[in-house]
């Protein structure tokens, strides 16, 4: 190399490598896309029973399809003929009326208009909270007859001849005579004191309740006076004497569904029809709603 000479360095600059485009990632996500619907198809799959299955085999892949093109046709399923080509008589009325079953199919099945089973649902839970409320509201006018009887001396031995109890009808209250210690004198259609208190103590306790009542007359079997009120006429005038009371104490008429006297024909003591505790008066709150039946669920 001759002196003098320049040097002459050269720097070269490495370019990157070139842009090559966004396609993998479109090619990645159809991927993973596809594989979340995978699984969530055997998810699906696999919580569905058979019957469902079926259901669904069956929507996609109709039996035979009319072709009618006026739009108006629904899809209709053709039953097989048999063996030697002639409809059996329950085939031939299917093909008459494709939307009846065949006579002793045994099956009745009504259109699932998409709203019956959500309705139904929420009806028995409507029910079956009401018939809740109904029962605590029974239990608490329980409680409060008896415990304004027992609150005070002089009403307590008068729980005696009160027979609290709930019945299919509704909550039954009876005010029973003791050998010795009627409701009414003999013969009588005027409650006494004692039948007075007691009256206005069971209108007290149900008259915050907007249950209706029914209110019935019993007496014993012991025969009557020749010239005196049969027990029919007596039984009728001294459940209408209660009304009265019970009326007076802010049970208004339109509660009250039935009153009527049933003489000796329902003893509560069926073994001894002249017993005293036949002769009573039975005040029965009504249910406004089903019964619940044992476990308390509809």
């Amino acid at each position: 190399m001759a002196s003098g000479q320049p040097i002459i360095i050269k720097k070269i600059k490495k370019a990157g490598h070139g842009h090559h485009g966004g396609a993998w990632k479109v090619a990645y996500a159809d991927f993973v896309t596809a594989m979340m619907a995978f699984f969530l198809l055997m998810w699906l799959i696999n919580s569905v029973d058979q019957e469902q299955l079926r259901g669904v085999a069956d929507y996609f892949s109709p039996s035979t399809v009319s072709t009618d093109n006026t739009g108006s046709a629904p899809l209709r399923l053709m039953p097989p003929r048999g063996d030697e080509g002639v409809s059996s008589p329950d085939m031939a009325f299917l093909e008459r009326n494709p939307t009846s079953h065949a006579p002793g199919s045994g099956t009745d099945e009504t259109p699932d208009n998409g709203e019956g089973s959500p309705r139904d649902i929420a009806q028995d839970a409507l029910t079956s909270a009401l018939a809740r409320r109904e029962q605590a509201e029974f239990e608490s006018a329980e409680m409060s007859l008896r415990q304004s009887l027992e609150e005070m001396p002089e009403l307590a031995e008068l729980s005696r001849h009160l027979i609290i109890d709930q019945t299919p009808e509704g909550l039954r209250i009876q005010l029973i005579d003791e050998e010795g210690r009627p409701m009414f004198n003999a013969g009588a259609t005027r409650p006494n004191e004692r039948a007075i208190v007691l009256l206005r103590a069971v209108a007290n306790a149900v008259e915050r309740l907007p249950n209706r009542i029914t209110i019935s007359g019993h007496t014993d079997a012991s025969p009557v006076p020749a010239n005196a009120p049969s027990n029919w006429e007596l039984s009728s005038a001294r459940a209408n004497a209660a009304l009265r009371i019970l009326q007076e104490r802010g049970i208004s008429d339109d509660r009250v569904s039935d009153v009527r006297g049933k003489g000796s024909a329902e003893p509560l003591f069926p073994d001894d029809p002249y017993m005293a505790g036949n002769r009573r008066l039975s005040i029965v709150l009504l249910r406004e709603a089903p019964v619940l039946p044992p476990g308390g669920a509809l």
